[in-house]
């Protein structure tokens, strides 16, 4: 967000700056889900809804897990939350008292961490490889897990790598951590951004101590109107629905009924249409890094970042950066912001971008090399 933040001031005094650093897409909202906030406010419904979510909105998430997924999700397991950030600090509020342990993926989305600390927990790190895929292993579980460990959290898609667990390999980490008395929550925050492999949910698997995050920002296209939701064992639901009532009362009404519209079978094409370009953003940007000097042993399954290795290039990501930003005007992210893991060996390119502004961020990369 520092990097951000400079890239903003440059483009104020006129430079041009090229966006790979963040992880929003530059799409606009698809019109009908746009069309939808229209008609919720025309309608006058402006008021808050239940702290749980929006009845029609948790009914709607339940039919689309039926429809889209064949994963029968009962809507009173579904909460919706003001985007997937609150869902996973309510997570850790609920499950994390002082000095409890929660294992985490090193990459990985780096708020998980201070989510934890928030709740006076210890954030443990799993030094992930790329040559094990930038997965999670059961092994990792045996190894880190102690009496104070309360939960795993992994993502698939994942961020900043991309990688895609297979429904058996969450089926192993789930029955490791359940036989341990904790949960495993997995982030799909990214769900649907797939490529060469299945989008499923993990939900089909109807595992007993798993949690899931779910949001309508990234595959939906609905950065800004903060909408997300999780599904949760029964138990945790009135826990939840008290943090709920004192965190936030409850998520946007306009947002939710326009995430009613989201999840119609009239704005999927729309949205498979996204994917496919992301796809082939991937596709061009991929072979370029690699002839760059960048790392990159295949392209990512899911999301829509590269994370590459600099080492051949330079022994410091973050200075890198840096100076690829005030130098060339090309923002990407340094490893620094994912973890503990090697940080000064990577970076994480962001196509979420035109293939244009890809290859002028190419053409200046090299200029800068």
């Amino acid at each position: 967000m520092r990097l951000l933040a400079r890239a903003r001031e440059l483009e104020t005094a006129g430079r041009d700056i090229i966006h790979m650093e963040i992880g929003e897409p530059d799409f606009v909202t698809a019109d009908p889900i746009i069309e939808a906030g229209h008609k919720a406010l025309n309608e006058g419904k402006t008021h808050y809804t239940p702290a749980l979510g929006l009845p029609e909105l948790r009914h709607a998430l339940s039919d689309w897990y039926a429809r889209v997924h064949d994963a029968p999700v009962d809507a009173g397991r579904i909460i919706v939350t003001p985007g997937s950030s609150t869902g996973l600090q309510m997570l850790m509020s609920a499950l994390v008292d002082q000095g409890d342990e929660v294992l985490l993926p090193d990459p990985g989305y780096p708020c998980n961490r201070n989510f934890v600390l928030l709740s006076d927990g210890v954030p443990v790190s799993l030094p992930l490889t790329e040559e094990q895929g930038w997965l999670v292993t059961p092994e990792m579980i045996e190894r880190f897990w102690t009496e104070k460990t309360r939960a795993l959290l992994v993502a698939s898609p994942a961020n900043p790598t991309g990688a895609v667990y297979t429904a058996q390999q969450l089926e192993v980490l789930h029955d490791a951590v359940a036989a341990k008395g904790g949960y495993l929550i997995v982030d799909e925050i990214y769900q649907g951004l797939t490529f060469e492999v299945e989008s499923s949910s993990s939900l089909l698997m109807r595992l007993d101590h798993q949690i899931v995050v779910d949001s309508f920002s990234k595959y939906f296209g609905m950065t800004g109107w903060r909408v997300g939701w999780l599904v949760v064992p029964e138990s945790l639901v009135p826990v939840l629905e008290v943090l709920a009532q004192n965190i936030y009362l409850s998520a946007p009404v306009i947002s939710q009924w326009a995430a009613i519209t989201a999840l119609s079978a009239e704005v999927s094409p729309l949205l498979e249409e996204r994917r496919d370009i992301f796809r082939e953003r991937r596709d061009f940007l991929y072979p370029k890094l690699k002839q760059l000097g960048f790392g990159i042993s295949q392209p990512p399954h899911g999301a829509f970042y590269l994370y590459a290795n600099c080492a051949a290039l330079t022994n410091d990501s973050f200075d890198f950066c840096q100076r690829l930003l005030e130098e060339q005007g090309v923002a990407v992210t340094p490893g620094k912001d994912f973890g503990l893991n090697k940080p000064h060996q990577f970076v994480r390119f962001a196509f979420t971008t035109s293939i244009e502004r890809m290859q002028e961020a190419i053409d200046r990369i090299s200029r800068f090399l």
